[in-house]
């Protein structure tokens, strides 16, 4: 029998769940509290499984999501986790299966990008997504950073205080909501994320523990960001070398990022702080008096978006300069592809189809990996990726596309 692609029913998640777990090398038993915690959280008209002969075989599903762009717009995206394929259903073209019919969906729904966190490098690029955002991640030796251990406290007037899980619960949202305004690359959350990562809800194949949580607020009293950590109780030789691990940093102002990771860093009994999944240009090592003492751990690509309407995406964010471009776009999925002239500038873009002579070509992963302003096209260029069909293009587009702080997404989906 040939392999049945369709959404899945509520009768069928249990065994959708299995075949998830199966794919992210979990145990494959499904908790009866796994079913009941996750399926009210799953849009099932989003949510496809590959069935054979009655047992689901491959996963995927997607949600609704808001992606701020560069200019602080948020754009509708449809966000697509939860991809697996069984390994006994390799190769058989499943995911290109799946991933047509929720790309057809999102354009159906008119929803100018789709986004993912991809496990695997070499995927997705197939299906028109490019990576946009990086991250990375440092581990601090504290010992070596030369920070001044007698510090107490912020000097600028503002406050660091401790706070538990309900209280985050209650402020965090807003703190995120507000770092949306500011920061592209920052993707929506709903309460159920707010749940999890205080531990109001428990999942039965993700351990607790209680982490401690810390805000800032300004010499205004203005509540301007905090930060999650936990650390281990690690002794040598009666010596504390306690290992912090900060689970989120989140912070509206210089100020406030400067106060927590000078906070974290100076915790009695923590030699060692690894931050966590940070932008690239996070402030952090130079904020120590000797920067090596942060080594870079982690270095790799996060968000990968997928240009849906090519026309809605460009004008939805704004540019560095002002400028106008044709692009031509090849799209193998027929979803944006097509010759398109950009007017852009700081106050916002418009674009249009042209049957203008283009000055830059590329496929829409290109656009993808270009549109949050983290990459320059000169350096695409110059690895064959994108093609300057007009002499100077690719330095107008980078004047245009590229921003002066690298996005940054927080969040794994």
């Amino acid at each position: 029998m040939s392999v049945d692609v369709r959404t899945v029913t509520a009768s069928e998640f249990p065994d959708w769940l299995r075949a998830r777990r199966t794919g992210f090398m979990q145990p494959p038993v499904v908790p009866d509290d796994e079913v009941r915690q996750r399926l009210p959280y799953v849009d099932l008209g989003r949510t496809q499984g590959a069935f054979d002969n009655g047992r689901c075989v491959a996963t995927f599903r997607s949600f609704a999501q808001e992606l701020t762009v560069p200019g602080g717009a948020r754009l509708v995206a449809s966000a697509v986790s939860n991809v697996t394929v069984s390994p006994t259903h390799r190769r058989r073209g499943l995911l290109s299966r799946m991933m047509a019919a929720d790309l057809a969906a999102a354009k159906e729904r008119g929803e100018a990008v789709s986004t993912l966190i991809a496990a695997e490098y070499p995927i997705y690029g197939r299906y028109g997504y490019g990576p946009a955002t990086w991250t990375t991640e440092w581990t601090v030796d504290v010992r070596r950073a030369g920070l001044d251990p007698r510090w107490s406290g912020p000097g600028d007037g503002g406050r660091v205080d401790l706070v538990d899980g309900e209280e985050i619960r209650k402020l965090g949202p807003d703190v995120h909501d507000r770092l949306r305004a500011v920061r592209h690359g920052v993707v929506s959350r709903d309460q159920r994320v707010w749940d999890v990562a205080t531990g109001a809800a428990r999942l039965p194949d993700q351990p607790w523990s209680e982490p401690f949580y810390a805000t800032y607020r300004s010499a205004a009293g203005e509540l301007e960001g905090y930060v999650c950590y936990a650390a281990d109780d690690t002794w040598e030789a009666k010596r504390p070398e306690c290992r912090g691990t900060v689970r989120e940093l989140l912070a509206l102002t210089p100020a406030a990022e400067r106060a927590l990771w000078r906070f974290v860093c100076s915790v009695d009994w923590m030699t060692t702080v690894t931050t966590g999944l940070r932008a690239p240009d996070d402030l952090l090592p130079l904020l120590l008096p000797d920067p090596r003492a942060a080594l870079v751990t982690t270095h790799a690509d996060f968000l990968w978006v997928r240009i849906v309407d090519a026309v809605r995406a460009l004008e939805a964010r704004t540019y560095a300069g002002s400028g106008r471009l044709v692009l031509e776009l090849r799209d193998a999925a027929g979803l944006a592809g097509g010759r398109f002239r950009l007017d852009a500038s700081p106050e916002g873009a418009s674009c249009a189809p042209t049957t203008a002579s283009p000055d830059l070509a590329m496929d829409v992963a290109e656009l993808g990996t270009l549109y949050l302003g983290d990459e320059s096209v000169s350096r695409l260029v110059e690895l064959g990726r994108v093609e300057e069909a007009a002499p100077g293009a690719a330095a107008v587009a980078d004047v245009l596309l590229r921003t002066a702080r690298r996005p940054w997404c927080p969040d794994i989906f």
